[in-house]
């Protein structure tokens, strides 16, 4: 039904590290918040935000056929909301991160974040872990990259 591992916080707090971090103006969000990670050493972490975007482009995977239907949408929005987790697959950072844009009628657009261009601000909390316990593994039944303890 589910795998997990357990996080003895008593051994990580004192290792763990708390970022706050602000995306400069026009970047691509996937490849700063990468490089943010790749400069920091983190290989596990989530991260949360808000912020704003001229671009966006999500990601669907269609369960039946296991390929991955993407779609951009070029306006500016409102980013409502990012969550996401770091870890690594193949020893490089992998990002898995959700976001959710409010458009200018109020509609929202979101899902699997493939790519996103900053205009305006984007404001990230990170919550690096610092261990290895978390790695990916390419899981053949779903498609999906999918943790590996």
């Amino acid at each position: 039904m589910y795998k997990y591992t357990k996080v003895d916080q008593k051994e990580l707090l004192p290792f763990n590290s708390r970022y706050i971090v602000s995306l400069d103006n026009h970047v691509e969000l996937v490849e700063a918040l990468a490089a943010f990670c790749r400069k920091k050493g983190i290989k596990a972490g989530q991260i949360s935000g808000i912020g704003a975007v001229s671009e966006a482009t999500f990601r669907f995977l269609d369960p039946a056929t296991k390929q991955y239907v993407d779609k951009t949408f070029a306006e500016q929005m409102e980013i409502t909301s990012i969550a996401g987790n770091i870890s690594e697959k193949d020893g490089q950072v992998y990002l898995h991160i959700h976001l959710t844009c409010s458009r200018r009628d109020y509609s929202c657009v979101g899902g699997h974040l493939l790519s996103a261009r900053i205009n305006g601000a984007c404001e990230l909390l990170i919550d690096a872990f610092h261990t290895t316990f978390v790695g990916r593994y390419a899981d053949e039944e779903t498609g999906l990259n999918l943790y590996k303890f």
